[in-house]
């Protein structure tokens, strides 16, 4: 399997170059040459497979160039660490399938990524006898998820920027009380875009790239969406085998388009979905695109699901590759134009074309908190507020004539302010949040500035 920018000038590369290359170096996302199709006999076989396996059979076929033993043992040493035998078991609930995300170290979806992400690179560098230093924004699981997948480990320093005092407590506690020599917190004045942006410059900068040895974990890798491709075809045969049923959809609450576009590329290769539920909060940036075909920048609106408060969805561009039928000129023209402008248009046409991957919908803040407090009196489940997102559109505009499984991205320990708005009192904490608030912590508040961000790197790098 080789690798193309969706920009054109990076082709042919292989996956193991893919994923040490993170964001490609003519600036667009890396994505197959071809996309593996299966077939119902390869879905029925997946039925029969625990977790471990079904990604080994999904993940082999993106990944050619590991040898089939080194990427089982990958595998399974990323997944012993979730607490669930099941990794990311699915539970039904008032009529839907909860798909729940969040059995690992750091109780978010972004574990099931990052924790495999880690080990790769680790596998990678030692194979190469080389370093690396990782930098990534997050606004809010995929920082925590991050450090955990790298702490402790040889040849690799991570830096991450957050918006300061824009992530939930429990969400800047779980990054700033690792305090591991390899990890470097950075808390910036600013928003998540802005930060998105200085790691985007900073990758840009081939020159600088190459000096300090920089790789991504944010999900422009695309070792990190293809992880995720892996939980779409596992819920797909844990319901199939309980219904029986011909197709599925999935509601997904997204702001950056990751998470969504890995269950774009399942269906892409054959899992019988018959569309993605594209949820979003007030940040709606998406559901104006699928609704309107209206791809413009707006104000980022602070709300009470934190990870989706975005406006520049790094992902999107790998779905464009494919909405445009792989015309990487247009592409780079289309780019461009929204760097200048921040804004894109599109067609009836395109708009239709979207249409038949896409259903969307905007679920504000008080729908959040009365989904949480509705879905608990009626089922006794708790919902953290992104979930909670995904549940109400699942429920709103979801089909009735097919199950509908909702991404639960995060535990709801981790917003207990939402939670317990919604219904006075809050979540059980797991025991790895215990004294989380007594624990050392370690934490550099900085300008969002790409000069500053570049001095505190090539200050701390490897």
């Amino acid at each position: 399997m080789k690798y193309i920018s969706t920009r054109g000038q990076i082709r042919g590369i292989s996956f193991k170059d893919a994923v040490m290359m993170g964001l490609a170096d003519d600036g667009g996302l890396l994505l197959p040459e071809e996309i593996p199709s299966l077939t119902h006999g390869d879905l029925a076989a997946l039925e029969m497979l625990d977790y471990q396996e079904l990604a080994f059979q999904i993940i082999s076929r993106f990944a050619t160039d590991i040898p089939s033993v080194d990427l089982k043992n990958l595998i399974d040493r990323s997944y012993a660490t979730f607490t669930h035998p099941e990794v990311t078991p699915v539970v039904k609930k008032d009529g839907l399938y909860i798909l729940e995300l969040f059995h690992g170290p750091t109780l978010a979806f972004k574990d099931v990524a990052l924790q495999f992400l880690g080990n790769l690179f680790e596998y990678l560098l030692a194979e190469r006898g080389e370093k690396m230093n990782i930098i990534g924004a997050t606004s809010g699981d995929t920082g925590s998820a991050a450090i955990y997948g790298v702490r402790g480990k040889q040849n690799i320093n991570i830096f991450i920027l957050h918006p300061h005092q824009k992530v939930s407590p429990v969400q800047e506690l779980q990054m700033t009380t690792v305090t591991d020599p390899n990890v470097f917190n950075v808390a910036i004045r600013g928003t998540f875009d802005d930060g998105q942006q200085i790691v985007k410059d900073i990758f840009g900068d081939l020159a600088f790239k190459s000096r300090y040895a920089l790789g991504a974990v944010n999900s422009i890798n695309f070792a990190r969406i293809l992880a995720q491709v892996v939980y779409y075809f596992y819920a797909y045969t844990r319901v199939h085998r309980q219904t029986g049923c011909k197709q599925v959809e999935f509601s997904v609450p997204t702001g950056n388009f990751g998470d969504i576009f890995a269950g774009y590329i399942a269906m892409r290769m054959g899992l019988p979905i018959r569309r993605l539920i594209l949820a979003t909060n007030e940040n709606n940036i998406l559901s104006r695109f699928v609704q309107k075909g209206d791809y413009s920048i707006d104000a980022v609106k602070a709300t009470l699901s934190p990870s989706m408060d975005i406006q520049l969805a790094s992902n999107f561009e790998r779905y464009l590759y494919y909405l445009h039928n792989g015309d990487t000129a247009m592409i780079t023209k289309e780019m461009e134009t929204f760097r200048q402008t921040g804004k894109l248009s599109f067609s009836a046409e395109s708009v239709a074309r979207v249409s038949e991957d896409f259903l969307t919908c905007t679920v504000d803040t008080d729908q959040t908190i009365e989904t949480i407090r509705k879905f608990h009196a009626e089922t006794g489940y708790i919902l953290d507020p992104h979930t909670a997102v995904g549940v109400s559109a699942g429920q709103r505009v979801g089909s009735n004539d097919c199950p509908v499984i909702c991404l639960a991205t995060a535990h709801p320990a981790k917003f207990t302010e939402a939670v317990n708005r919604a219904i006075g009192q809050d979540p059980k904490r797991p025991a790895s949040l215990d004294k989380l608030e007594q624990r050392e912590r370690r934490c550099e508040l900085l300008d969002a500035d790409i000069g500053v961000i570049r001095t505190f790197i090539e200050k701390n790098a490897l």
